[in-house]
C-alpha cells in the first residue's frame, strides 16, 4: 500500500482557504451519515460528526471503525466538516485502489462530499445521507412490505405516514411520478382503521364531461345517456378512503364541489335537489407543484389548504440511494418468482456496475427499476455485469 498522505489542498471547485480542524469549530453542522451500500456482504454506516472519519481496515481513530474488504487500504479516505465553506470534504490519503466521489477520482486535495454523493473507495461504494433528523425513531407500524427501505428519507416517509394515518382530515402525497404515491396512500388508508373500501382514481382519466357524475353520482335522466341511479366514487368509498391521483388536473369549476364534499361531508348528485351525508376520507397525490397552480390561478386555495393538513413527500429513487440496489436485488427475486422460476439467476454486479446504477438519475423512479430488472433478469451469463452491459439509457 502506498504511504499515507496529508491532504493538505481543497479542490479548484471547493476553496482553498481551510481550518486546521475545521469541524472543531462548527456550530451548525449538517447533520449526516455515510451507509455501505456495496458489497452486499459490507455492514457499515457512520454518522458524520465534527471530528474526522477515517475510512479504512485499521483507522486506529476514535470514532473510525474498521472497514472489513481487500479492497480497501488501511488508510483510505478522510471525511471532514468545513465550517466556511458549509460541507463535508473527503480526500484519498495514498491508498492503493484509489477513491472516487460521484465518479471524480479523488486525487490531490480535498472533493466535496454532499448529501446523495456516491463515495467509492476501492471496490466498496458508500452514499452519503444528510438533511434528515436520522435520530428520530422509526416508525414501527408502518408495513416494511408496503413502504421499504432504510434511506433517511424513507424513515421520515414512514414517519408522515404514521402521524397522518389516524386522523380524519385529507392528507396530500407530493412526489414525482413512479414514486409509489398510491402504495402509500394505502398503508395511510389501512393504518387509519377505516372500516370501508379503498376507492382509487386518476383525475387525469376521468372523463371531462362526466367527471361531477364520476365523483358525486347522478340520478336516472339527469342527462343524456343517464340510464339509471349511480352512487359516485364517493359513495363507493363510504366508511373508507377516496384516493384522488393527479388532483391537479381536477377542473377548476369541479373544485369548489370538492371543497365543499370535504368541509361539509356531503354531496350532491347531478340531477338531485338534496344533498346526503358521506363519511369518505380524500387522500390526494400530485407530482405537480400545486403551489405554483394556485399561484397561476388554475388550482383554488381554499382547496389548497384543506388538502394540506396533511403533506407526505414520497422521495424520488435519486433521494434513497442507499436502498437501490436492495430495491434491484427485492424485484429481481420477485420477477422470477412471478414467472415460477424457483431459484432466479444470481444477479452479481462488478463495481463499475454498481456504482452506476446507485448514481443514476433514475427519471423514471421505481418504474426505472422495474424497467431495468425485467431487461437484465433473463441474462444466461453468470459472470458479475459489468458497466458496459448495462442498458444504454441508464450509462447516458
Amino acid at each position: 500500500m502506498g504511504s499515507r498522505r496529508t491532504p493538505s489542498s481543497v479542490d479548484a471547485t471547493v476553496d482553498t482557504t481551510r481550518q486546521e480542524h475545521p469541524g472543531r469549530a462548527a456550530t451548525e453542522r449538517r447533520r449526516a451519515r455515510i451507509v455501505a451500500v456495496f458489497p452486499e456482504e459490507v455492514v457499515y454506516a457512520a454518522d458524520l460528526g465534527p471530528d474526522r472519519l477515517i475510512l479504512g481496515r485499521t483507522p486506529d481513530v476514535p470514532g473510525s471503525p474498521p472497514l472489513t474488504n481487500a479492497t480497501v487500504s488501511r488508510l483510505h479516505v478522510a471525511i471532514e466538516w468545513d465550517a466556511q465553506l458549509g460541507t463535508y470534504l473527503a480526500a484519498d490519503l495514498g491508498s492503493r485502489n484509489g477513491s472516487w466521489v460521484d465518479g471524480v477520482a479523488l486525487e490531490e486535495g480535498w472533493h466535496r462530499l454532499s448529501p446523495g454523493s456516491v463515495l467509492r473507495v476501492g471496490g466498496t461504494l458508500f452514499v452519503c445521507e444528510g438533511g434528515h433528523l436520522y435520530q428520530e425513531p422509526d416508525s414501527t407500524e408502518v408495513s416494511r412490505h408496503a413502504v421499504p427501505g432504510e434511506a433517511l428519507s424513507v424513515r421520515r416517509l414512514r414517519r408522515e405516514i404514521a402521524r397522518a394515518a389516524p386522523d380524519l382530515s385529507p392528507a396530500l402525497i407530493i412526489g414525482e411520478t413512479g414514486t409509489g404515491k398510491e402504495q402509500i396512500a394505502r398503508e395511510v388508508h389501512r393504518l387509519s382503521g377505516r372500516r370501508g373500501e379503498f376507492v382509487a382514481v386518476n383525475c387525469a382519466t376521468l372523463g371531462e364531461q362526466l367527471i361531477e357524475s364520476q365523483l358525486f353520482g347522478h340520478l336516472k335522466g339527469s342527462f343524456t345517456g343517464a340510464t339509471s341511479d349511480q352512487p359516485g366514487l364517493f359513495a363507493a368509498a363510504e366508511g373508507g378512503t377516496l384516493f384522488l391521483d393527479e388532483i391537479g388536473e381536477l377542473p377548476l369549476e369541479l373544485q369548489p364541489k370538492l371543497l365543499r364534499a370535504i368541509q361539509e361531508r356531503e354531496i350532491r348528485r347531478v340531477g338531485a335537489t338534496k344533498s346526503e351525508k358521506v363519511d369518505t376520507r380524500i387522500v390526494a397525490a400530485t407530482h405537480r407543484s400545486l403551489a405554483e397552480r394556485v399561484t397561476r390561478g388554475e388550482f383554488r386555495q381554499d382547496l389548497y389548504g384543506r388538502l394540506t393538513l396533511w403533506q407526505i413527500q414520497a422521495p424520488a429513487v435519486r433521494e434513497r440511494r442507499v436502498d437501490v440496489l436492495r430495491w434491484i436485488r427485492l424485484l429481481h427475486r420477485l420477477w422470477a418468482a412471478e414467472r415460477g422460476l424457483a431459484e432466479p439467476a444470481t444477479l452479481e454486479l462488478h463495481a463499475d456496475a454498481a456504482e452506476t446504477l446507485v448514481s443514476a438519475s433514475w427519471a423514471e423512479n421505481l418504474r426505472g427499476i422495474h424497467r431495468f430488472v425485467h431487461e437484465i433478469a433473463r441474462r444466461k451469463d453468470t459472470e458479475p455485469l459489468r458497466r458496459e452491459a448495462l442498458p444504454s439509457w441508464i450509462r447516458s
